[in-house]
């Protein structure tokens, strides 16, 4: 039997739903269900534009943020704390434990410290001349 191997920019809907499915599957076989749910935050004006949010999801019992961001105009007032505590109070609804993000941006990095996430890992220079911090929190 062969095999062939190919690196793309631009996978297929397919191919990304295959790859995701497998992962699940095993998954699912060697460490139990995660029970992933999607989680988002929306913050908008009285005109209803977005002006902010938040996106990640709950497995396994932790919450995952994934993407938190505010519109410049909107930061420094408080809602990037709010948004984290919603999505923590949805997260403990769903019988969640812990939460964690990552960010390279040190205003966003004091923001977390300051909601009770703590540091656990690092990647210096990613991307260049910034550091990843990985935080957890347990709720």
């Amino acid at each position: 039997m062969s095999i062939l191997l190919t690196v793309t920019a631009q996978p297929t809907a397919h191919e990304l739903a295959t790859i995701g499915e497998g992962l699940a599957t095993f998954n699912h076989a060697d460490a139990g269900p995660a029970n992933r749910l999607s989680l988002a935050v929306v913050v908008r004006a009285d005109s209803g534009s977005i002006v902010g949010g938040l996106s990640g999801y709950t497995g396994w019992g932790w919450l995952y943020v994934q993407w938190l961001w505010l519109d410049e105009t909107r930061r420094g007032a408080g809602l990037g704390g709010r948004m984290l505590d919603a999505a923590e109070a949805e997260a403990k609804n769903r019988g969640c434990r812990g939460a964690y993000i990552d960010t390279f941006n040190p205003i966003a990095l004091k923001l977390y410290q300051r909601h009770g996430y703590v540091p656990f890992g690092t990647l210096p220079d990613f991307p260049p001349g910034r550091t990843r911090t990985f935080l957890q929190k347990p709720l």
